[in-house]
Formats: C-alpha cells, sequence, structure tokens
C-alpha cells in the first residue's frame, strides 16, 4: 500500500466560510428528492422492470416524497417507458414533482423533452462534469468551454420549455462539484443563474453533488456555505445537495451542507447507489426526527418500507443499518439490557414524555418495532435484567432479584451449549424445566393439614413408585410442608426470597410463587403456579428443593 500516491484532493473555498459550525442541530426539514428511480436504479446488478418500479414510486409518495426523480428518458427505452407510463395512466399526484436528468447536450436535451409531454410538474436537471479531474482527463477543455457547456445546456432547457408553453422548473449539477474550485462552481452556477433569471414563483435549483467523496464532512460544508453567500438571485435559488459515500459520510455531510445554508436533498432509500452509495435518506430522516424535528417523511411502519425496497431492488439491508436494521435496537449485553429495562420501567412510574431511554436513541415502536422481540435479546453475553425482562414483558413473570441471576445462567448455558439467541418461548421452556417443574427426584401426592398446637401437615412424598405419608408440624402450612420433607429427606436448609403474585385477573387467576433455600451456603430457586396461593408456594419449594438435592 503505498500512500505516496494520494495527495490532497479536495479544495477549499477562497474565504473563511465556517457560520454552519456555530449551530448545534438542523432545525428543519429540507425538500426532499428521491433518486431512487435513477441513482439507485442504475447501480442495480439486474435494473427494476417497468412494473416494479412502478410500484417503487408509489412507496415513494406513500413515504410522502414530493420530488422524484425518475430516471434518465433519454438513456434507455425502458426509462424512458416508465417516465411515459406514469404519465399516461395518470399516475403522478397532482402535488408531486417528477424530475428527469439530461446531460448539457442538444439530442439528449430534445429526447427528454419529448419523454416529459404532458406532464404537470416537471423538473429538468441538467448538469455536466466541471472538476479538476474531468476538465484535464476527460474533456481536455479549458474553463470557458466547460462553462460554454453549462451556458449551451441551460439556454436550450429555456428555449424548449417556451416553445412547449409550459412552466417547466430547471435545475443544474456542476457535476464533481467538490473537486472543483469553489470560485469556479459559483462562476459557472451564476452563469447558468444569469440564462434562467429565476424568479419567486419558479425557483431554480443548483444542484452540488459529492460526486466523489473525497474529503471530510466538514470540507463540503465550507464548499456549501461559500455558494450559498455568494449565489446571484440567492432568494429565488434552491440549494440542492446529494452527497455520495465514498468516505462513509454521506448523512455527515448532509447534515453540514444543510446547517451551512443547503435547502434540499437528493438521496435515496437506506443509501443505494454507485459505488458505496447515495446519501441514505432513511438515516438522515430519522436522525432529524431524533432530535424533535419532524421530517415530513413516514417511516412509522419501517419493516414494511424496508421489505418492499429489498423486494424491489433485490438488495439487503444490513442488521446494522441504523434505524431500520434487524438489530439495531437489540441488546445482547447484560449491562445494556439491565439499562434499558430500568429506564423503560421508570418510564413507565415516572410518566415521562421525553424520550431518554439509555441506549435507545428513538423509541422502537415510532418505526413500527416492538420491545419484546426487537429490543432485549437473549444470547450467552446475556445478564439477568434482560432475561427477568423478555419473562415479565411477554408472560408477566416478575422474578424476584436474586432469582434472576440464577435464571441468568440457566439461560447462558443453554446458549453456549447451541451457540445461538434464544427467543421468548424458549426462554419461558427453560424457566418452566429448571424452576417450575423439576421433579426428578420427589413430587408431592395429597397434602393435607389439620390446626391444633400450630399447623400439622400430612404429606404424600412420591419417590418414583413409592409413596411415603410424614407429618410435621410448623408456624404455617407452608412451614409445616418444610419441616416434613426435612425431616423425610435429613436436610438442613433455610427458607429465603419467597415472593407471589397473580398472574391473571378474575375469578380463576393464577398465582405464582417463588421461593429459594438456602443451604450450604447457596440458594436454590424454584417457582410454583396454582390457582391456590399455599398449593403454588409448596410447588415452589418442591421445584427449589429437587434443584438442592440435583446439586
Amino acid at each position: 500500500m503505498d500512500v505516496k500516491k494520494y495527495c490532497k484532493q479536495f479544495i477549499l473555498p477562497p474565504e473563511r466560510c465556517m457560520d454552519w459550525a456555530e449551530k448545534s442541530m438542523v432545525g428543519r426539514a429540507p425538500v426532499w428528492c428521491s433518486v431512487d428511480l435513477r441513482d439507485g436504479n442504475q447501480a442495480l446488478i439486474e435494473p427494476m422492470g417497468l412494473e416494479t418500479k412502478l410500484e417503487f414510486f408509489n412507496l415513494l409518495v406513500e413515504i410522502g416524497f414530493k420530488e422524484i426523480e425518475v430516471g434518465f428518458p433519454a438513456a434507455s427505452e425502458t426509462e424512458y417507458d416508465f417516465l411515459r407510463a406514469l404519465i399516461d395512466r395518470k399516475l403522478i399526484p397532482d402535488d408531486v414533482t417528477i424530475q428527469v436528468l439530461t446531460q448539457a447536450r442538444e439530442h439528449i436535451i430534445k429526447k427528454t423533452f419529448e419523454a416529459i409531454r404532458g406532464a404537470k410538474n416537471v423538473i429538468v436537471h441538467v448538469y455536466n462534469s466541471t472538476s479538476v479531474a474531468q476538465r484535464e482527463q476527460v474533456f481536455r477543455k479549458d474553463k470557458e468551454a466547460i462553462k460554454k457547456i453549462a451556458v449551451d445546456g441551460a439556454q436550450l432547457l429555456k428555449k424548449l420549455t417556451d416553445e412547449a408553453g409550459e412552466r417547466y422548473r430547471f435545475e443544474y449539477s456542476p457535476e464533481s462539484f467538490t473537486g472543483t474550485e469553489p470560485e469556479y462552481a459559483l462562476e459557472v452556477c451564476n452563469a447558468v443563474l444569469d440564462v434562467w433569471q429565476p424568479t419567486a414563483d419558479r425557483k431554480a435549483i443548483i444542484n452540488l453533488p459529492a460526486t466523489v467523496e473525497n474529503a471530510m464532512p466538514h470540507v463540503y460544508a465550507q464548499q456549501i456555505e461559500y455558494m450559498h453567500k455568494h449565489l446571484r438571485y440567492r432568494e429565488n435559488v434552491v440549494i440542492s445537495l446529494h452527497p455520495h459515500n465514498d468516505r462513509g459520510s454521506g448523512v455527515a455531510s448532509a447534515e453540514f451542507g444543510l446547517l451551512a445554508g443547503a435547502d434540499r436533498v437528493e438521496g435515496t432509500l437506506f443509501g443505494n447507489g454507485e459505488r458505496t452509495g447515495n446519501c441514505d435518506v432513511v438515516t438522515l430522516a430519522m436522525n432529524m426526527y431524533s432530535q424533535g424535528v419532524d421530517p415530513g417523511l413516514d417511516f412509522s411502519n419501517m419493516p414494511y418500507v424496508a421489505a418492499l425496497y429489498e423486494t424491489y431492488t433485490g438488495m439487503h439491508i444490513s442488521p446494522r443499518q441504523p434505524y431500520a436494521g434487524e438489530l439495531v435496537f437489540a441488546a445482547f449485553s447484560g449491562s445494556h439490557q439491565d439499562a434499558i429495562a430500568k429506564g423503560m420501567k421508570f418510564r413507565e412510574e415516572t410518566h415521562r414524555t421525553v424520550w431518554d431511554v439509555p441506549y435507545l436513541p428513538i423509541d422502537p415502536k415510532d418505526v413500527g418495532r416492538e420491545y419484546d422481540s426487537d429490543v432485549i435479546r437473549i444470547n450467552s453475553q446475556s445478564g439477568k435484567g434482560g432475561v427477568g425482562y423478555v419473562l415479565e414483558h411477554a408472560y408477566g413473570i416478575k422474578l424476584p432479584v436474586r432469582m434472576k441471576e440464577a435464571m441468568s445462567y440457566a439461560v447462558k448455558h443453554v446458549s453456549d451449549v447451541e451457540h445461538r439467541e434464544l427467543k421468548a418461548p424458549e426462554i419461558f421452556e427453560v424457566f418452566g424445566r429448571q424452576f417450575l417443574t423439576p421433579r426428578k427426584y420427589f413430587d408431592l401426592g395429597e397434602v393435607h393439614y389439620r390446626q391444633e398446637n400450630g399447623i400439622t401437615a400430612i404429606v404424600e412424598i412420591v419417590e418414583g413408585n413409592e409413596k411415603t405419608v410424614v407429618e410435621a408440624t410448623g408456624n404455617g402450612r407452608l412451614d409445616a410442608v418444610s419441616n416434613a420433607l426435612k425431616q423425610h429427606f435429613r436436610l438442613q436448609y433455610n427458607l429465603t426470597g419467597y415472593e407471589q403474585h397473580a398472574l391473571s385477573s378474575g375469578s380463576f387467576a393464577q398465582a405464582i410463587s417463588y421461593l429459594g433455600v438456602e443451604s450450604r451456603e447457596r440458594v436454590f430457586w424454584g417457582a410454583g403456579e396454582n390457582s391456590d396461593i399455599t398449593r403454588a408456594a409448596v410447588q415452589a419449594l418442591v421445584s427449589a428443593l429437587n434443584n438442592l438435592l440435583d446439586a
């Protein structure tokens, strides 16, 4: 690896442009333009067919996009046919503007105008590359010649629009903007604006793409701020961003660019696009949402959007994709689970309105996710807090604090041996097998009580095929049964950690009891479930003693 071949490729503005750095957050949503059907589509191994693109268009409308780039109609018949299908079938809502892309070349522009005939709201997006590398290596033209390409294209757009009697809006991109000297990019954009003469009711869009992300986001922000301060007709110009993600900073570049004065963002769902992709609109919009800014896009059913996106594109969303990935709200770590569980409980107790649960930047329910199945995930790394949370929220089982540790060890053992995550039903199965119904050594048959000097229990102890009846007295029914079992098995232990609660409400409510027996400096736990509270406690004692005998 020869690092010396990589020289500094970015170009800063000729003046200080750092006002954006004084701002702490993006205070309002930008105008969103989806480029999924052009940038995203051309980046697919197998581009989408006509009907799939139509379905994807409907999804974008459903999410709330008001500007949608529908393709490069002069590039292929599929692109052309898709655009004509949208227009001819009247599938474009009145409040949605379609955008078409064209190079600043006469025959391509004319073909594009043929394609948009009959559309109500259209942005015609023309571009040519202005960067140092493109001028020197690809076009081998000087600055004036490159500027002339842009101006000629702008003039032709205006001429054809006037001839058609339409009021199409115009957009210009100095492609490879971030590799262009900012003062030269400004010169070209202003020359284009001089042709279009934008007005308040027909604003022009100047799109400033990081076609190749070649610098840190703060450099892009300075370049954007320079354009924001010096573009002519600024009040009638919409500054648009089109960040790519070559450095993995596409979202950060968009955020910084918005702080620097931009009004609009072009991007794709989940960042799909050429090479490493485009700005991820889902992440950018949800970042705003997480800071109390309404993004104007609806991702309240994120699993639905993600599933359709994967179906349409054949792409796969990473399990760690922000906000949308399968595991982004999942906590496997024991300390994380414990903090989340306590945070959720605190939120319920205090009726908190502001969301500040530890480790969860947003409420998973806001994007259609569930706490039980999505947030607390259990494997060998999980702790007692997470296991206790799953049992309580899925089954109403509220383990005593000390019993949670024993339960977490039981779950860890299964996960370690089987090398996998355990779902809620499997965790409940471990609980049942380990604490609710362990009957390896003995069980109880009939139990009767009589009251004399205290309570006497007549206990039928079942060991395999043998039954033994034992009597013992105690200061209560549970104590009397315990004394009978101590006598029969010659055990020494103390009862500890006894708790019980109802599992359901109504006349036939089930009670569940938890009980520990302390022996040889260890505590062995058991649980019992019955409509009778005393019977539930006795069952818990039997389970705990079976675990003691198995130790």
